[in-house]
């Protein structure tokens, strides 16, 4: 797989972003949370790809990049937060959800 040269930003854009678009639909509550995080030249480019990759190319790029930038504990935890906060945004977590921030957390940890 290519070098990802995502900023930390535009990485937390596409775990975001990924985390909302996980059921193929974004609901606003989604969509605005992560506007809070992060800016919306961030999120219009990054969302694309989002989009256009497949579940195991979003799975394996967050992967790599949490291996390849050796995200601290800390960090890490932030990001768990931030991906349930998307989840819960809209008020309800679907079956999908559920699954997908299992996997999220298997990585992610």
């Amino acid at each position: 797989m290519r070098t990802l040269n995502w900023t930390k930003r535009e990485f937390e854009a596409y775990v975001l972003l990924y985390a909302a678009h996980c059921n193929y639909f974004e609901t606003k509550e989604e969509e605005e949370y992560i506007l809070s995080k992060v800016d919306k030249v961030t999120f219009h480019k990054i969302h694309t790809e989002v989009v256009v990759d497949s579940d195991e190319d979003n799975l394996n790029k967050i992967q790599q990049y949490i291996t390849e930038n050796k995200l601290n504990q800390e960090e890490k935890d932030a990001l768990l937060k931030d991906i349930k906060n998307v989840f819960f945004a809209d008020g309800s977590v679907d079956l999908i959800e559920k699954k997908v921030f299992g996997l999220l957390i298997k990585i992610i940890k």
